[in-house]
């Protein structure tokens, strides 16, 4: 089934404005482009010093018809909002540049944050690219031990932190923490001792400041990804990165100048730093922030209040919204809200669909992961979407698929070696060839794990996925997630997407526990809509709508779970469900999150 794009009916019924796409022909953008062109839309830093991401996002833009533009707007708790013009933005940031340079941090030194989503996250994080130094972001949910792993693994040597934050998660662990020399806090009536205020030496600093030469692979961005044992891998990015950034989210979020742009990860996800900081800054868009967590009416309230006019967000919090149905949104003037898009894990297809309905538009998908740094492939404005469909690779990306071995990856010989699967349609571990500015450039402190990241001239993702005739990609599973049952590979998406078609389920995950005879069998668990019973009538009624839909690859048991475990990104975390199932370990659990 295929949706149409932005073109079609209901917006103009919607009163919107059809502006047109700025990836208009998919087929003559692909062939044409150029990284070395969507470089050229960079103005580099003045006299030829390089390029730096801070600048590309906000001094550009802070002379001249910008500079009196909302950057950034940030809505508190209590609905307090609080706004950065372009050129106020380049004043902080330059304020905090100024800070890390008196207190001696310096080029490539790691500047961690620890912070909700309030306005001095996001001036720590453009300051400390100013400053050359590299930007670290955590999740303010992590606990101490995982804060400590992060501080300890990227050698911290700056921690902005509040002081709730600081007094229950980072004052014990401190003295395990020889390296970290500085602690700003912010907020709070006062600074521990080994801390100073965040607010007293900003305002002690001066609002120039000259950004040093930055070299396009200067390090950036060190970005923490879990793997499923083990400690975490820190993913490094550069200065050119900002190249990616700025063109993705012009083709794939078609964002445009004087856009009011909502991205609803938080920065401690990749997400959340390359589309929820420095693509939208980069386009000279309006950047909206909400320090609350997921409310069904209070989202649905700044979407109209804010006039969002693009909007990205988490599959999970769609099917969130999902649960309370069109209601909601009934009433309401979204008449601003031109596109949609969706990004943490593979978009069913109901949701796509559900977009329409509730907003007059459909949710447009896309993928890519930590170590890309940006939008690898995705849904576009001026394509049609088949629902279920990651979509077609970004211009100046090379996508393949590679035959796989009997545990899913990619057959990789003792050299190296991996075959490309060949034809119009195929299914095999999606590929992609190195090249693009956003590639990550190493995990710190482990030339080996990167090193096995790539084989036969290929980045190897490690999700299994399968093309179509029209060249549009398809998520099938994580190599780790796929199920093994009588002979047959089960994709478990897949089969989540079919239970989900089905009225009474709201979501499910899927894994396979193992069996005597069949290796592996299907088991499904599902969160139930609200007004139907975890019961055995709807136990059975799910696992005859399974065969019907899904024949030898349904679900033969079911189990009905009202919590299932989410990563902050939003992702079903299925080997959390498998080791609990089996009473494993359950490995890495910091980015763990019940809400989106």
């Amino acid at each position: 089934m295929n949706v149409a794009g932005p073109r079609w009916d209901p917006i103009a019924k919607a009163g919107r404005p059809v502006l047109p796409p700025n990836l208009d022909d998919y087929e003559k953008v692909y062939d044409r482009f150029r990284w070395d062109e969507a470089r050229a839309a960079m103005d580099g830093l003045p006299g030829g010093r390089g390029l730096n991401i801070a600048h590309e996002a906000v001094d550009r833009h802070a002379e001249g018809p910008l500079a009196g533009r909302v950057a950034l707007r940030c809505l508190d708790r209590h609905d307090r909002v609080t706004e950065l013009t372009y050129a106020r933005l380049r004043d902080e940031t330059c304020r905090f540049a100024n800070v890390l340079r008196a207190l001696g941090v310096r080029k490539a030194d790691r500047v961690f944050t620890l912070l909700g989503r309030v306005p001095e996250l996001y001036v720590t994080a453009l300051g400390t690219l100013k400053n050359t130094s590299v930007l670290s972001p955590l999740f303010p949910a992590f606990g101490p031990e995982p804060i400590r792993d992060r501080l300890r693994l990227g050698d911290g040597v700056v921690l902005v932190t509040s002081l709730d934050l600081y007094t229950r998660k980072i004052a014990q662990i401190r003295d395990e923490l020889p390296g970290l020399r500085h602690v700003l806090i912010v907020g709070g009536s006062g600074a521990p001792p080994g801390t100073v205020s965040y607010r007293e030496v900003m305002d002690g600093a001066a609002a120039d400041f000259e950004i040093p030469p930055t070299g396009p692979e200067d390090m950036a961005l060190l970005h923490f990804t879990s793997g499923t044992t083990g400690r975490p891998k820190g993913a490094v990015h550069v200065h050119e990165a900002v190249v990616a950034h700025h063109a993705t989210a012009a083709y794939a979020l078609d964002l445009k100048r004087g856009d009011v742009f909502w991205c609803t990860a938080d920065p401690g996800w990749v997400t959340g730093t390359s589309y929820g900081i420095i693509a939208p800054l980069t386009h000279g868009a309006t950047l909206l922030v909400d320090a609350a967590e997921f409310d069904v009416r209070r989202w649905y309230r700044i979407l109209e209040e804010q006039r969002v006019s693009v909007w990205y967000t988490a599959p999970t919090a769609l099917r969130m919204l999902m649960r309370y149905g069109t209601g909601p949104a009934r009433g309401r003037d979204l008449s601003a809200l031109r596109f949609v898009a969706s990004v943490g894990e593979p978009l069913n297809p109901e949701a796509v669909v559900w977009g329409v309905e509730a907003f007059g538009l459909p949710v447009h998908d896309n993928w890519w992961q930590t170590e890309t740094g940006a939008i690898m492939i995705g849904n576009y404005a001026s394509m049609d979407i088949r629902p279920g469909s990651m979509g077609r690779p970004m211009p100046g990306v090379e996508a393949a698929l590679l035959e796989r071995g009997p545990d899913g990856r990619a057959r990789v010989s003792a050299g190296r070696r991996v075959t490309v699967a060949r034809g119009p349609e195929a299914e095999g571990e999606l590929a992609l060839r190195p090249g693009w500015p956003s590639m990550f450039r190493g995990y710190l402190h482990d030339d080996a794990r990167y090193a096995r990241a790539f084989a036969g001239g290929w980045y190897l993702t490690g999700d299994i996925a399968r093309r179509d005739a029209d060249g549009y990609y398809w998520f099938v599973a994580r190599a780790d997630d796929v199920i093994k049952s009588a002979g047959h590979l089960i994709g478990p998406f897949e089969v989540e997407s079919a239970l989900m078609e089905h009225e009474a389920v709201a979501e499910a995950g899927v894994i396979g526990r193992p069996d005597p005879v069949a290796g592996e069998v299907v088991k499904a668990f599902v969160t139930l809509r609200p007004g139907y019973e975890p019961d055995e009538e709807t136990r059975r009624e799910l696992i005859a709508f399974g065969r019907r839909r899904l024949a030898s690859l349904a679900p033969k048991e079911i189990a009905f779970d009202r919590h299932l475990p989410h990563t902050r990104s939003g992702k079903v975390m299925r080997r959390l469900l498998k080791a609990r199932e089996l009473g494993l370990p359950e490995g890495d659990v910091s980015t763990l999150e019940q809400s989106p």
